[in-house]
């Protein structure tokens, strides 16, 4: 009977190998895959995708401060045209 409890404990070392090996080779193989896929991208011409929300947010802000100058040149062109005499253009000044 002393061999039954050897052989279990030899038996659980294997499995617990086997399962250390498995996740050693599940991570390889994402680490091979994620290579592959930025190999494509490099190839294709492909940006990631925190590349392109980095530039997606700078041109959102681009646009809104180009949407704040064209509303404050508006006004200024209001305000300038509030303050002429009429009948003066601006030419004739």
């Amino acid at each position: 009977m002393s061999n039954r409890p050897q052989f279990m404990d030899d038996l659980a070392g294997v499995a617990g190998g086997a399962v250390s090996a498995l996740a050693g080779l599940r991570d390889e193989a994402k680490a091979i895959g994620r290579a592959r896929a930025e190999a494509f991208a490099r190839r294709f011409d492909l940006v990631r995708r925190d590349e392109f929300e980095a530039m997606a947010e700078l041109a959102a802000n681009a646009r809104a401060e180009a949407e704040a100058a064209l509303a404050r040149v508006a006004a200024l062109e209001a305000r300038v045209a509030a303050l002429e005499l009429p009948g003066e253009t601006a030419s004739d000044a």
